[in-house]
């Protein structure tokens, strides 16, 4: 709920008739500020490191053992039965009742950088940036399917219908543009089998419905049905969104209902996007060796241009940036698979990672690379099956120690085993990078305090942090 003074202020703001630009936009602003000072003095708990995230998002669950995990000592143990003592009474996806045989690593492994940080051949340009990430081998999570597992990872949990971590961040910190929405989705797919994303995994769930994320299409028109009809210029549209928003504010006189504000912000933000989406999608300014360095032609829908149009959308406030890339799903041929997937996102999520660097954005920016869950040390044919007991992601960027690994798993890569790290202490570590202390964060609905790190014990991995 936001304060009473400013809701009462916004009623006789509304009831004076003050509903063009900047009537709307010191509404738009006001929520945000609102939300914002739930946090505590301020609008934070505590000094921020990032102001944004931008989380490179391998739907589908790359294998550990093929990217980041090296994990020798199981070639000697290829095509050898599974221990027992690991698997048994172990959930398991789509191998449930078969034989259960060892699949050593399908690719070479070397150190790169000063930090010597292991990482998979198929990984050409973002060997380069060893130095800069920090690696956890130790991940788990609790959905062995990937619908549910991707909603755990975006939410917290299983339930459908939760709000999902970008909600919570917009929430909590409110955008730092007007222009443009400040959670923004993008997709690519390839290399493997692309399963399909749903728009749950960015919805705001209970939240108030301006706070969720924002696909815009890698080709085509970027935000469908912005655009005005044949024949309307932008004087007319402004003159519609201004009596749309009367009628709008006349009905929240009388239910002061929140999601009528929405709607409100929702159509003046689209008329600014008439203006915002076609200069953020005009890539012909870019230089030509920048565009070199991303490996696209911009707007071609790969996920090298989706990370072009990220640091765009990073440089004009976008505060939280989700690329989904559908391919990293092999349950067969996962050596060909993965070397192929591997290259579609390779060159662009080193380009970003640099070019956000030389810009002096890396520091104040997070940047997450990893999937749902992993894939078994266990061969199904010539691939890998869905895994949860440990997998890797690695991130970046600011109040994260460079160029280090953190935890492990056992010597199959079955078992994380040392510095276990849930996905809800992802969440938290997260949030505590923007400034926010997840526990004290939260939101009250049906009765209940609702969190993005739920009830159950979640905690901030210091050891990967900067002091």
């Amino acid at each position: 709920m936001f304060p009473i003074q400013n809701e009462m202020a916004r009623r006789t703001f509304l009831r004076r008739g003050g509903l063009g630009t900047i009537a709307l936009t010191s509404l738009f602003r006001a929520n945000d500020s609102a939300a914002a000072a739930s946090l505590g003095s301020g609008g934070l708990h505590h000094r921020p490191r990032i102001k944004r995230v931008i989380h490179l998002y391998m739907a589908g669950g790359p294998s550990h053992l093929e990217t980041f995990d090296y994990k020798p000592e199981m070639a000697k143990y290829d095509g050898q039965p599974m221990p027992q003592s690991l698997t048994d009474g172990q959930p398991i996806a789509q191998l449930q009742g078969k034989t259960l045989k060892v699949m050593a690593p399908q690719h070479p492994f070397a150190r790169h950088g000063q930090s010597g940080l292991w990482m998979s051949s198929v990984f050409k340009h973002t060997a380069s940036l060893a130095d800069d990430m920090c690696v956890i081998k130790s991940m788990h999570t609790e959905q062995i399917n990937h619908d549910p597992a991707h909603t755990f990872f975006n939410t917290g949990t299983a339930i459908s219908g939760r709000p999902s971590m970008g909600a919570w961040v917009m929430y909590g910190l409110g955008a730092e543009t007007q222009e443009l929405p400040g959670f923004i989705v993008l997709t690519s797919e390839g290399g493997g089998q692309s399963q399909p994303i749903s728009s749950r995994q960015w919805h705001s769930g209970f939240l108030p419905s301006r706070y969720q994320g924002v696909q815009m299409h890698a080709t085509g028109n970027p935000v469908h049905y912005v655009g005005n009809p044949t024949g309307v210029g932008p004087r007319q549209q402004r003159e519609v969104v201004d009596a749309v928003s009367r009628i709008n504010s006349l009905r929240n006189q009388e239910l002061d209902d929140p999601e009528i504000a929405t709607r409100i912000s929702g159509y003046e933000m689209a008329f600014r996007m008439q203006t915002s989406v076609p200069e953020l999608t005009d890539m012909s300014g870019e230089p030509e060796h920048i565009v070199k360095m991303y490996g696209c032609t911009p707007g071609d829908g790969s996920f090298g241009s989706n990370c072009l149009l990220a640091r765009r959308l990073a440089e004009r406030g976008v505060r939280f940036i989700q690329l989904y890339h559908r391919g990293w799903d092999h349950h067969g041929g996962v050596k060909n698979g993965v070397a192929k997937t591997a290259s579609l996102v390779d060159q662009g999520t080193a380009a970003l990672v640099n070019d956000l660097k030389q810009r002096g954005m890396l520091e104040d920016t997070l940047i997450v690379w990893g999937g749902e869950f992993g894939r078994t040390p266990m061969a199904q044919g010539s691939g890998r099956d869905h895994h949860i007991n440990g997998f890797s992601l690695w991130m970046a960027g600011g109040g994260v120690k460079a160029g280090s690994s953190y935890g492990a798993t056992d010597e199959f890569g079955y078992n994380a085993v040392e510095n276990k790290v849930h996905v809800r202490d992802f969440h938290a570590t997260m949030l505590h990078l923007l400034g926010i202390d997840h526990n004290r964060f939260s939101y009250k609905f049906q009765g209940l305090d609702f969190r993005l790190t739920g009830v159950e014990p979640a905690h901030v991995i210091h050891d990967i942090l900067n002091t």
